[in-house]
C-alpha cells in the first residue's frame, strides 16, 4: 500500500516501508485470545485518515504483521501517524464494535530516527496500557526491485496432532538490521496433511533480504492450531542465491526441529522441496498504459422490483431532475476514470432484472435494446440509454447478476485467446450496480472464481439500504473465494463497496475507493500470464 501524503519537495520521494508487530496484547475474548488488527491513520488537514489495514491474525497476543505500508517521506513535513490495534471478531468493517487494545501516535520522522521504535501501546486518553507493547520498524524503499516468484512443496513432515494429521504453513522471516528475525510472508494452510503443495507465491526481493542475494533467509514450517498455540515442525535457513538453483531444477530441503537435533537417529522432520523459482522485474501499471493497453468498461445495472416504483420519488430509480439517482451518480464516477484508459469511449451497457416491452423477462439486455450493438457513446450515453430504458420496461426479478459476468467473460476470453499474437492490449473492468442481496449467490462465485483466470475486474456497487452483508464474501480481501464445485480463484478481481458509505463525500472519493485495486490487478493478471507491456509503435 503506497500513501502520497502531501509534500512539497520537487527533488525525488524518498519512500519508507513499515512493519509493525505487538507484544503481550489485552485478552478480550473469554475463551480465546484475541483476533489483532492493526489499522494505520495518517492525519490529512486536521482529520485522522484511514489509509490501511494489516492482516487480522487469530488467537495471538503476540502478532507479527506481514502487510506492511509504504509511505512517501518528506524531511521538510511534520507528517502525523496514528497506528490503533483492535480485536476483530465479525466480519463487518466498521471498528465500532471491535475490541480497542490499544494505539500509539507520533511523527513519521520519529519512526524512521528510531528504528526500531519500541513503544507502550496507549489507551485513548494517553495512559500507557500495562504490558502491551508496538514495534515499530522501517526502511527505505529503492525503487526498481526483483520480484521473486516461487513454490513449495513439503513430504513427510511429522505429525503434531494426536487426531489426524497435522495442518502446515510455512513462516519466511528475514533478519532486520537490529539482529531480530521478522516475519515476511505466510502461506496458507493445508489441512491434515504430511505431504502438502502449498500454492505459488511472489514477494519482493527487498522484503525477503534487503535485496541482498546472499543474505540468510529462515523458513520455519507450523502445525497450525485454532487456539493459536501453533507447533513448530521444522525449519531451515537459506539464501535467494541458493534458491536460485530452483530454476533448473528441485531444491530440497532438511526440516530440522532444534529440540530434536541432539537425539540419536534424528534425520529430520520431513523436507521441503522448492519446485520453481524464478526473479523478474516488476512491471506497473502505467508500464501497461504506456504500451497501449486499453480498458473496457461495462456497466450492469439492477432493474428487479426491490428498486420500487420508478415514477414514486422513493424509488432508487426515480429521475429526480435536481439531483441524480445513485445509480447515476455511480456510473458518473466510476466511468469517469475509466473512460480515460479507453480511446474510443463506446461502453456497452446491460440490465438485469427486467421485464422488457417483449414481454421476457431477461438477465442480460443492452440498455439501448439493441443486443448486437449495445455500446453507448460515452458515460453520459450510457446515462441517457439508462433513463430511457427506465420507462420502457417493468422492474421485476430475481436478482440474478451471474449472466451479466458471463457476458463479460466471453469478451475477456476472446481477448485472451488474442494475446499469443496481440500481447497485453485488452482488460476489461464491470461496473454492477445492485440494490440488494443476489439471489443466485452460488453461480456468481462460480462465474467470478472463473473469471479470475481472465482479464477482467468487477466493481460492485450496492445502491440504497439494504443489508450487503453477504457482498463482503466476494471481495476477496477476506481471504481465498472458493467456487461451488471447490475451485479456488487465481487472484482477486472484486471490489465491493455501498454507496450509502459515499453519501456525503465527493464522487471522486466513490471512485478512488473502488478503482484503487484495479491497477494492481492489471499487473497481478499479466504477470500471471508471463506477459510484458506491449512496445508502441513510433
Amino acid at each position: 500500500m503506497a500513501l502520497r501524503v502531501g509534500g512539497s519537495s520537487g527533488g525525488p520521494v524518498s519512500r519508507v516501508e513499515l512493519r509493525i508487530e505487538c507484544q503481550n496484547l489485552l485478552k478480550k475474548d473469554t475463551s480465546s485470545k484475541s483476533d489483532p488488527c492493526a489499522v494505520f491513520l495518517l492525519e490529512k488537514q486536521g482529520q485522522w485518515m484511514e489509509y490501511g489495514r494489516t492482516e487480522n491474525i487469530e488467537n495471538c497476543h503476540d502478532p507479527k504483521f506481514t502487510k506492511t505500508f509504504v509511505i512517501d517521506y518528506f524531511f521538510e513535513e511534520v507528517q502525523k501517524v496514528k497506528i490503533q490495534v483492535f480485536d476483530i471478531d465479525n466480519k463487518s468493517p466498521q471498528l465500532t464494535d471491535d475490541d480497542f487494545l490499544g494505539e500509539l501516535q507520533c511523527n513519521l520522522g520519529t519512526i524512521v530516527s528510531r528504528n526500531p521504535m519500541v513503544e507502550p501501546l496507549k489507551k485513548r486518553n494517553g495512559h500507557p496500557i500495562g504490558g502491551s507493547v508496538i514495534t515499530i520498524r522501517s526502511e527505505e524503499m529503492k525503487e526498481g526491485g526483483e520480484i521473486a516468484h516461487m513454490s513449495f512443496n513439503a513430504k513427510k513432515l511429522d505429525n503434531k496432532d494426536f487426531m489426524g494429521k497435522s495442518d502446515p504453513y510455512i513462516e519466511m522471516m528475514r533478519q532486520g538490521p537490529d539482529g531480530s528475525w521478522q516475519v515476511t510472508h505466510r502461506t496458507e494452510v493445508i489441512k491434515n496433511t504430511l505431504n502438502p503443495v502449498w500454492r505459488p507465491f511472489s514477494l519482493p526481493v527487498h522484503a525477503l533480504c534487503s535485496g541482498d542475494h546472499s543474505k540468510e533467509i529462515k523458513f520455519d514450517v507450523y502445525d497450525w492450531d485454532k487456539d493459536g498455540s501453533h507447533d513448530l515442525i521444522g525449519g531451515f535457513t537459506t539464501s535467494v542465491k541458493e534458491m536460485m538453483a530452483a530454476s533448473d531444477q528441485e531444491v530440497t530441503f532438511q526440516c530440522i526441529n532444534p529440540k530434536k537435533k541432539s537425539k540419536k537417529k534424528y534425520e529430520n522432520s520431513g523436507t521441503v522441496h522448492l519446485t520453481s523459482f524464478k526473479l523478474s522485474k516488476p512491471m506497473t501499471f502505467l508500464d501497461y498504459i504506456y504500451g497501449g493497453m486499453q480498458i473496457n468498461f461495462t456497466v450492469g445495472i439492477d432493474f428487479t422490483a426491490s428498486n420500487g416504483n420508478p415514477r414514486s420519488n422513493t424509488s432508487l430509480h426515480f429521475m429526480d431532475p435536481n439531483r441524480p439517482n445513485e445509480y447515476v451518480q455511480a456510473t458518473r464516477a466510476v466511468g469517469a476514470i475509466c473512460q480515460d484508459y479507453d480511446s474510443d469511449k463506446m461502453f456497452p451497457a446491460l440490465g438485469f432484472g427486467a421485464k422488457l416491452p417483449t414481454g421476457e423477462v431477461s438477465f442480460e439486455f443492452a440498455l439501448n435494446f439493441n443486443p448486437s450493438n449495445p455500446y453507448c457513446n460515452g458515460i453520459e450515453g450510457v446515462i441517457a440509454a439508462y433513463q430511457n430504458c427506465i420507462q420502457s420496461v417493468e422492474l421485476y426479478g430475481p436478482t440474478n447478476v451471474a449472466p451479466i459476468i458471463q457476458h463479460m467473460a466471453r469478451f475477456a476470453a476472446q481477448s485472451q485467446a488474442e494475446e499469443s499474437t496481440k500481447g497485453a492490449g485488452q482488460y476489461y473492468v464491470l461496473l454492477l450496480l445492485t440494490d440488494g442481496a443476489l439471489s443466485d449467490m452460488p453461480q456468481t462465485i462460480q462465474a467470478i472464481v472463473n473469471a479470475t483466470a481472465l482479464p477482467m475486474s468487477i466493481i460492485i456497487v450496492g445502491v440504497g439500504q439494504a443489508d450487503f452483508s453477504n457482498m463482503e464474501m466476494l471481495d476477496g480481501d477476506g481471504g481465498t473465494l472458493r467456487a461451488p464445485n471447490g475451485q479456488e480463484s487465481r487472484r482477486d478481481i472484486v471490489q465491493f463497496v455501498p454507496f450509502r458509505q459515499f453519501k456525503n463525500a465527493s464522487a471522486q472519493e466513490l471512485a478512488r475507493q473502488v478503482l484503487a485495486e484495479v491497477p494492481q490487478q492489471v499487473v497481478q493478471y499479466f504477470t500471471m500470464r508471463g506477459l510484458t507491456p506491449n512496445k508502441k509503435p513510433a
